[in-house]
């Protein structure tokens, strides 16, 4: 069975920096294109962050380009998304999933809130 695992959120301030971290069990991370997806408050989810199985490739959400950066820590199984200058609009739930036929794939992790507010 396929589990993701999100943690280190938390409530910062406006232009903080956070890490969160997805660990994987029942699949390798490396084998599989991945994203991470949030969903803020009164609105559906969306994804922010694409990486492809070998790591090569990044795409990102506009309004994350140039502060979120996604990449595989394949020695823990884990997708991991570094967040910097966070703004509050940046306020969700962020998952990680696996990317499918163009679009993120089951939301099978709890989550871990992330709140920007000064």
């Amino acid at each position: 069975e396929v589990q993701f695992v999100e943690s280190g959120g938390g409530m910062v301030q406006p232009g903080e920096s956070l890490r969160l971290s997805c660990a994987a069990s029942g699949l390798m991370v490396s084998n599989y294109d991945m994203c991470w997806v949030r969903q803020g408050p009164g609105t559906g989810p969306e994804w922010v962050a694409m990486m492809n199985l070998g790591g090569q490739r990044t795409f990102y959400e506009d309004s994350v380009e140039g502060r979120f950066t996604i990449s595989k820590d394949n020695a823990k199984n884990a997708l991991v998304l570094q967040r910097d200058n966070l703004k509050p609009e940046d306020t969700a739930v962020y998952y990680c999933a696996l990317w499918r036929a163009g679009d993120y794939d089951e939301l099978r992790g709890q989550g871990t809130q992330v709140t920007v507010s000064s």
